[in-house]
């Protein structure tokens, strides 16, 4: 059974920094892509980062120059560093990866149960 775990998440002033931690566990052969999405109330929820296997970011354009993912392959784990966050940065942030489990060929897509971020003074 596998598992994506997300922790770090809070209440913070506009200005401050926030890390998410996306931990996957279970038979776990290898992760392709991870990334990190966002859902505010009413809204789609969106791409803010992703980091592939190799090590390729990308950025949501509202997040570009605050934000930065990166991984750890060793601990099957994903960070979200969020810096300079603003009132809009406000909303239930999401785990995403794509992996093989021992045994199987093809990767699926798994998800986290989300971590809220607030910003608010």
């Amino acid at each position: 059974q596998v598992q994506l775990v997300e922790s770090g998440g809070g209440l913070v002033q506009p200005g401050g920094s926030l890390r998410l931690s996306c931990a996957a566990s279970g038979n776990i052969d290898r992760i392709g892509t991870m990334g990190w999405y966002r859902q505010a109330p009413g809204m789609q929820r969106e791409l803010v980062a992703s980091i592939s296997g190799g090590g390729y970011t990308t950025y949501a354009d509202s997040v570009k120059g605050r934000f930065t993912i990166s991984r750890d392959n060793a601990k099957n784990t994903a960070y979200l560093q969020m810096n300079s966050l603003k009132p809009e940065d406000t909303a239930v942030y999401y785990c995403n990866a794509d992996l093989r489990t021992a045994g199987w060929v093809s990767y699926n897509n798994y998800w986290g149960q989300g971590t809220q971020v607030t910003v608010s003074s």
